[in-house]
């Protein structure tokens, strides 16, 4: 019986691969055309014909916290890899979000509403461009251009100033009278893909962002006694901090021990910047793609470090800056390491890709590269919850690239099963089914959509669960069905692939297919494209007798695979868990039995785990 045990999985998992051989998953014209281009390849490595267009951007700001203006000019010199002369170029405004009259899915108040982004000037090669060449749409900018032929690079520098809002917090904006998280503060030039062209989405709040990797150098001028944090390595610290806090800087970034770098007593001295009116803080990043900062003066700081990649002994930096008075950020610091930590040694276990992670006490739930913006919570499993969650975000969509604008799922629903397996990792006694519930009430509803629905297109509960625990849940459950080897291995010839590059949906689906060896295409097309509900039900139970095989059929009374995790309750109190992968459902058939030896009187037996999506749990339960 033992050796049929140790076959099954084999036998299920054979049977998914016929079952998949005629499966098919449908897919878009635009997306077609990037096979036969070259640029894309149906193994889901990147094609022989693949390119990104990047760029180098010098950034030079002042941001003056009493009237929240910020001025700048950025410099960048752009690369277009494309075979495509661009006649044009789309640049991204997003504090635009702020304009009056402009388009948005989320309330800004009337005080925070400006007259957007003022562009006071721009050039391009040295060449002043004459204001009706541009036309400013939102939070898009298009500029017509002389022709930018593949493989040239030419170089624009902009002039420019914004109001950065103090209430309305989107994402960025003031914090407090003396703290401030600024995001997209810079125009940039938009994606131009091997897909759609310009990304010509605008930004409207509640869908987020698709950027090229770029190299960023940052000059950040603020007064004296403002610190800032920001993505990428702050090149010249002995410029701006006092010898003490250098220090303590360089002893914790190399330190597994929690290194008080500004407490509160350095607060009260006033001793911790370079007595000047103002002081510029520089910032170098490379292969990112955004960078955002944070600025304050009355924040603390707490930092520790890790072995990320014992292979090499490259260490990250881990921060957390925050305002004292909120005491449940005290224990930040020690959930964000072990996060790190996880994230490299366990789930996805991949080095973790970046110098430092910096989590700052602001207003919003929102990730960055390098940087996680994290208001203060009340419960200790809402704090990991929301560390670990904005944490896992470096590596999806940062370090992959992903066009969250369009395909949420494929950064939201791994941040969520990284928050679901890294909690319990912080703290065992976490339990959190995050979004599970949701997915259990709008299944099947009008509201529900297939996930590969572009997420614009989303709404109402849909636009939740669509992005977070639905594809969530199907990450889990591939998991579940390869195995934490297998499955480890496939993730990581999609990560390895598609690093610092833009995959679609499809290189995810077939770097997984390649990297597991099997066809999954059965399961893809029905968790991610199909419609339908999950409902397993105990349909019935068989030779119930002590010492005897029980034998339980189990029916699937929707058409969503979901394993199968069944709960034996012995009347001792005693528990025992059976479970079949959801390779059981592969074939298309309703009904699959599990059959286990009851060695004690069976008290009842209960279908389901916290993560097993069930529209209907009241058949899920059996009594003798």
């Amino acid at each position: 019986m033992s050796n049929i045990k140790k076959l099954l999985p084999l036998v299920l998992l054979l049977g998914s691969i016929m079952a998949s051989a005629q499966t098919t998953l449908p897919i878009a014209v635009n997306l077609q055309n990037t096979y036969k281009k070259g640029t894309r390849s149906t193994s889901g490595a990147p094609g022989k014909n693949y390119w990104q267009n990047t760029a180098n951007y010098t950034i030079k700001i002042n941001f003056d916290p009493k009237t929240r203006n910020l001025t700048g000019t950025v410099g960048i010199d752009y690369t277009n890899n494309s075979p495509d002369t661009l006649k044009q170029i789309l640049f991204k405004l997003y504090p635009n979000f702020y304009q009056k009259g402009a388009i948005r899915d989320m309330p800004v108040k009337a005080q925070d509403l400006t007259d957007g982004v003022n562009i006071k000037s721009i050039s391009m090669d040295n060449k002043l461009q004459d204001t009706t060449n541009r036309r400013i749409d939102n939070t898009n900018m298009n500029l017509k251009v002389e022709p930018v032929n593949p493989k040239q690079t030419v170089h624009f520098d902009i002039a420019y100033n914004y109001t950065l809002n103090k209430t309305s917090h989107v994402r960025t904006g003031q914090v407090d009278s003396g703290a401030f998280f600024i995001a997209y503060f810079f125009p940039r030039i938009a994606v131009y893909d091997d897909i759609d062209g310009w990304n010509q989405f605008p930004y409207i709040g509640s869908q987020e962002f698709y950027n090229d990797f770029c190299h960023f150098n940052a000059e950040i001028t603020v007064p004296g006694d403002y610190q800032v944090w920001a993505t990428g390595n702050l090149k010249n610290a002995d410029a701006v901090y006092n010898d003490k806090y250098v220090k303590l800087i360089n002893q914790a970034g190399q330190s597994n021990e929690v290194t008080d770098i500004v407490n509160e007593a350095d607060l009260k001295a006033g001793d911790i910047t370079k007595k000047n009116a103002t002081n510029t803080w520089k910032f170098e990043a490379d292969s990112v793609t955004d960078i955002a900062l944070a600025t304050s003066n009355h924040y603390i700081w707490k930092a520790s470090s890790l072995v990320v990649d014992p292979k090499t002994g490259r260490r990250t930096r881990v921060d957390a800056v925050f305002n004292p008075a909120h005491k449940d950020y005290f224990s930040v610091i020690n959930y964000a390491r072990k996060t790190v930590e996880a994230m490299s040694y366990q789930f996805p276990k991949w080095p973790y890709p970046y110098p430092h992670e910096t989590v700052f006490d602001g207003l919003d739930q929102m990730e960055y590269p390098m940087m996680v913006n994290d208001n203060p919570v009340e419960r200790v499993e809402d704090a990991i919850e929301l560390t670990d969650h904005e944490i896992f975000h470096t590596m999806f969509p940062f370090y992959m690239g992903i066009n969250e604008t369009k395909y949420a799922f494929m950064d939201e629903g791994w941040a969520t099963i990284g928050e679901w397996l890294i909690s319990p990792i912080i703290d065992p006694t976490i339990l959190d089914p995050y979004g599970v519930d949701a997915v259990n009430i709008s299944a099947g509803t009008e509201q529900d959509a297939p996930i590969m629905t572009l997420t614009p297109g989303l709404t109402g509960i849909a636009k939740f669960t669509d992005n977070y625990p639905k594809p969530g849940l199907g990450y889990l459950y591939l998991k579940d069905l390869l195995g934490d080897e297998l499955f480890t291995k496939a993730l990581h010839n999609y990560i390895s692939l598609w690093h610092g590059k833009h995959p679609m949906p499809y290189d995810f689906f077939n770097c997984i297919n390649t990297g597991a060896g099997m066809n999954l295409n059965w399961f893809w097309k029905s968790w991610f494209f199909d419609t339908g509900i999950p409902n397993l039900a105990i349909s019935k139970v068989a030779h119930v007798q002590q010492k005897y095989t029980v034998t339980v059929t189990i029916t699937s009374i929707g058409n969503k695979p979901v394993p199968v995790h069944l709960n034996v309750y012995y009347t001792d109190g005693s528990k025992q868990l059976v479970n079949q992968t959801m390779a059981c459902w592969a074939k298309g058939n309703k009904t699959t039995t599990v059959t286990f030896t009851a060695k004690k009187p069976i008290k009842q037996l209960v279908l389901g785990t916290f993560y097993d999506a069930d529209t209907d749990k009241t058949d899920n339960v059996w009594k003798p």
